[in-house]
């Protein structure tokens, strides 16, 4: 295949024209400038289809590391969650590449992110540990590390002040009638606690009704 063309297109991205090989008809390839530097690709040079396809890779490389960038910028993710999200865009090679890397210089750290992620989970959104369990397997996480971040977290954790504390300030209101009181017990375990938390919590109320 032979370069017929190489020009600007957006940014810092420019367009590659190449015709001949087994190209019924010119094909248009946009790579970025710092590839084509490092290549040193200009209008009159020939390429193999290998080194087209490698031209294409080295390009959706770099946009892909640069995409698991900026989602780690957003917010922490486990190399599960990141590999997921780039998978939809690229291809596994790809994003084995990226993750691996990421990880390898401590950008992607699973522990790092179980911890932070369970203290969130407990803290700041009061869920039962079954929740909390569950959401961690959601983001990527494996079992082992979840147990540790959980186990971990557990030295300084007071269960019962927690669901004490979240009744207090978001269901006592309900705590009026059966019908209530069963609507809290029912939130209450879609939120991770077990019958016997919400029971001992519970206790606290008169929760003696005439019928």
């Amino acid at each position: 295949m032979i370069v017929t063309d190489v020009s600007p297109f957006k940014g810092s991205m420019m367009c590659v024209e190449l015709s001949g090989g087994g190209l019924a008809q010119e094909m248009k390839i946009y790579i970025h400038s710092e590839i084509i530097r490092k290549y040193n690709v200009a209008k009159g040079m020939e390429l193999s289809e290998e080194e087209a396809d490698r031209l294409i890779y080295e390009n959706d490389l770099r946009r892909a590391r640069e995409r698991a960038l900026y989602l780690m910028e957003s917010r922490d993710h486990s190399y599960r969650e990141l590999f997921d999200k780039l998978e939809k865009n690229y291809s596994e090679d790809i994003c084995f590449e990226v993750c691996n890397r990421l990880a390898e210089i401590g950008v992607i750290n699973d522990r790092r992110y179980a911890e932070k992620l369970c203290r969130q989970l407990f803290e700041v959104k009061k869920l039962g540990r079954y929740r909390v369990r569950q959401e961690m397997r959601l983001k990527g996480l494996g079992s082992e590390i979840i147990e540790e971040a959980m186990e971990n977290f557990s030295e300084e954790d007071e269960p019962f002040e927690r669901l004490e504390e979240l009744v207090e300030q978001k269901y006592e209101r309900y705590l009026t009638d059966r019908k209530g009181v069963e609507k809290v017990k029912n939130a209450l375990a879609r939120k991770g606690y077990s019958f016997g938390e919400i029971k001992e919590v519970l206790d606290l109320y008169d929760l003696d009704f005439d019928d």
